[in-house]
């Protein structure tokens, strides 16, 4: 089981000036994630987040939108972000080649958009084994 959901938007960066644009960041973030959300947060699961950002062009750090997005989801989807126990952050060109056969459909509807968005998955860590 996961949940997954697309940000439909150009992602901030950690390092943004001034500070008060990253907090709308993160607003827009939990806001966007509440539209499909409807069970209650994560409490005592290991979790793995995933993020797959799509640029057009001079794209921003993935180091850098990783902890915002976490943030942002903290008290939705997850009750704290200690919860967080595996990280994935991908970065793709819009101008890309996709298989949408094995894409998940949010991550198609961001392709298809062609504006650059970052989907999001949230799900529970597999063994560490699994990632090897």
């Amino acid at each position: 089981m996961y949940f997954d959901f697309l940000i439909p938007k150009r992602p901030v960066s950690l390092q943004i000036r001034p500070r008060a644009n990253l907090q709308a960041w993160k607003e827009y973030v939990k806001a966007e994630a509440a539209k499909t959300w409807t069970g209650k947060p994560y409490s005592e699961t290991d979790i793995q987040l995933t993020l797959v950002y799509l640029y057009d062009r001079d794209p921003v750090d993935t180091d850098n939108i990783v902890k915002p997005i976490q943030d942002a989801l903290k008290g939705l989807v997850y009750d704290d972000d200690s919860l967080i126990t595996d990280v994935e952050s991908h970065r793709r060109s819009l101008a890309g080649t996709f298989d949408f056969t094995r894409c998940p459909s949010a991550l198609i509807q961001g392709i298809v958009s062609s504006i650059e968005c970052v989907y999001v998955r949230v799900c529970a860590s597999r063994p560490l084994e699994d990632y090897l």
